[in-house]
């Protein structure tokens, strides 16, 4: 009897969660204000990092910008104070060094409070095939790819529980990297589920190439499916998914049918994926044989 209600009770929370999203879906809440808010935003020399910075910039939130390139980081602070950011701070970190994360992280509460929205943009892609890759240059990927944001969320992410406030955005359009960040947030929101901060929200971003330094050179065989984003549009894109608490980002959709893999035979996955012509793509881009 006792299995029998929960198999009801089950079903009754189900039903609910589709008619809620059903009814987001076509009544939107009013997007959240930033105003306030102490946003760090990792990789912010350049590319997307700088543009979600500028459109932060006139929300009335305080960015704390972290990069390795000091120079492109300092402009970037001041492209957003010209933007009408009214407290900019600019940080030397090295995302890759977990030590270095640590100690800049200290910093930043001591000097400017606890971090209440963080973006996890910092990235590298090297644009190798697996046996091409050297380890040295596969731990770096993973050290600055992944373990960045384990320590990131480490550094930042207790404080949040503690207010049941905050939102954690991660991309995550880097490969093999890209599956341990995606599993790790998805892990992470079940943990703040269990423990009732529903005020701590998550977003995981998952574009497809950018037009940035990283992917300079890399033009899609299939643009109508597969395009090419700006770093322009992908930050508005990512602030409005902040602004609407989204879980998933996808860009373009059509990546949602990764989402599909253990639906579809393998075959029929890679005959999906041979079509699009990413391989050539990588390999013009990348000067791959």
């Amino acid at each position: 009897f006792r299995s029998i209600l929960k198999i009801l009770q089950f079903l009754k929370l189900l039903i609910f969660y589709f008619f809620e999203q059903l009814i987001l879906f076509i009544f939107p809440l009013r997007k959240k204000s930033f105003a306030g808010e102490i946003v760090l935003i990792t990789g912010s020399a350049n590319g997307i990092g700088r543009q979600i910075a500028l459109k932060f910039a006139p929300s009335g939130a305080t960015l704390v910008l972290w990069d390795i390139d000091d120079e492109n980081n300092q402009e970037t602070k001041r492209l957003a104070e010209q933007n009408g950011a009214k407290r900019v701070f600019a940080y030397h970190c090295d995302c890759s060094n977990r030590e270095d994360v640590y100690k800049q992280a200290d910093k930043v509460r001591e000097e400017v409070g606890d971090v209440t929205i963080l973006i996890n943009n910092a990235g590298i892609l090297l644009g190798k095939k697996f046996l091409d890759i050297p380890d040295a240059d596969f731990e770096k990927t993973l050290r600055t790819n992944f373990f960045s944001q384990v320590w990131t969320c480490k550094a930042f992410l207790p404080a949040m529980m503690t207010y049941n406030h905050g939102h954690l955005v991660s991309t995550d359009n880097y490969s093999a990297s890209k599956f341990a960040i995606m599993g790790m947030m998805e892990a992470i929101d079940w943990e703040l589920c269990c423990a009732g901060k529903h005020g701590v929200k998550i977003t995981i971003v998952c574009p497809y190439f950018v037009h940035t330094a990283l992917a300079k050179g890399f033009q899609s065989q299939y643009p109508l499916l597969l395009p090419v984003y700006d770093p322009d549009y992908v930050a508005s894109r990512i602030m409005d998914a902040i602004q609407k608490d989204k879980f998933y980002l996808m860009m373009p959709p059509t990546l949602r049918f990764v989402g599909l893999k253990n639906l579809i035979p393998r075959k029929i996955l890679l005959l999906f994926t041979s079509c699009l012509k990413v391989a050539d793509s990588l390999d013009k881009a990348f000067g791959q044989k």
